[in-house]
């Protein structure tokens, strides 16, 4: 507990509020170098995946990239692009890391939301005449919307938990406490730099999850369900009685309440005389 205290009291503290490394401007860093890496992502993996849900070839290879790229160690990969492009292009190789970390979610959000797509809706709207563009603008990418705001979802908190480790190479953001606390042994600074990455990540989520609900479309949040006031008038009414109170015993009526008994409803079918029956009348 007392940790904890300590790594408020450090964040509280005015000197982590003024100077090259005051908390604001790691926050700016650290936002600015995720919203660069995932608009780059998207503009590679969106249309990829688009056109591999759209025409549904190339699903395979997709999900072999996916697989591969969730697989390689961010931390590796990025001091493997430093050691390869050199000091002065330390930015593009940390940002070159964080894209290939955010590609396998914004790839997998972009093609399986619209092939969750029932084929039944594509054949309708090819049955009203749509062409294959109007399909793919007005039906395809609005239902398929809420996987892809997933997968942006996904890809964002991947890459802002995973800048922190863009302080090693020397490009901030709140990794910074985290990278220089721990050789000095500043475990209150380290716990406020994980608190503020912790703090920061679901924000974002809790956004982004409000923003994944309203991508549905509106006839999609009530699933079907009628309102009370519909399933009220959908209730059948109760039928009349067809019974008649029975006058045929006067001792019943005077001893008590009077008895009713159900009478049966009569049938009469008329047959039409054949023209044998006729002539021989």
């Amino acid at each position: 507990m007392n940790l904890f205290l300590e790594a408020f009291a450090w964040m509280l503290a005015p000197a982590q509020w003024t100077g090259n490394y005051a908390l604001p401007k790691l926050l700016g860093e650290h936002l600015t170098l995720t919203a660069i890496s995932v608009v780059i992502a998207a503009a590679i993996a969106v249309p990829l995946g688009w056109l591999i849900g759209h025409t549904g070839k190339g699903r395979e290879i997709a999900v072999a990239v996916s697989g591969a790229a969730r697989a390689i160690p961010a931390f590796g990969l990025m001091i493997l692009l430093v050691l390869l492009l050199g000091v002065l292009r330390v930015p593009q190789a940390a940002v070159t890391t964080f894209v290939l970390l955010a590609i396998p979610s914004l790839l997998a959000g972009a093609y399986t939301g619209l092939e969750a797509i029932d084929r039944r809706v594509i054949d309708s709207a090819k049955a009203m005449g749509m062409t294959g563009w109007q399909i793919f603008w007005k039906v395809e990418v609005p239902l398929g919307l809420p996987l892809l705001v997933g997968g942006i979802r996904s890809a964002l908190l991947q890459v802002i938990a995973t800048v922190t480790i863009a302080a090693y190479v020397g490009l901030g953001g709140l990794g910074y406490p985290i990278i220089q606390g721990i050789p000095l042994q500043r475990f209150d600074q380290v716990l406020a730099g994980a608190i503020l990455v912790a703090t920061l990540a679901l924000i974002v989520d809790l956004l982004l999850a409000a923003a994944q609900h309203l991508a549905v479309p509106r006839g999609l949040r009530t699933g079907g369900r009628p309102s009370r006031r519909r399933s009220r008038s959908l209730t059948p009414a109760a039928e009349p009685s067809t019974t008649e109170p029975s006058t045929t015993d006067p001792s019943a009526a005077e001893s008590g309440p009077t008895s009713v008994v159900t009478q049966p409803a009569t049938c009469l079918l008329y047959t039409s005389p054949s023209p044998r029956d006729l002539s021989t009348s």
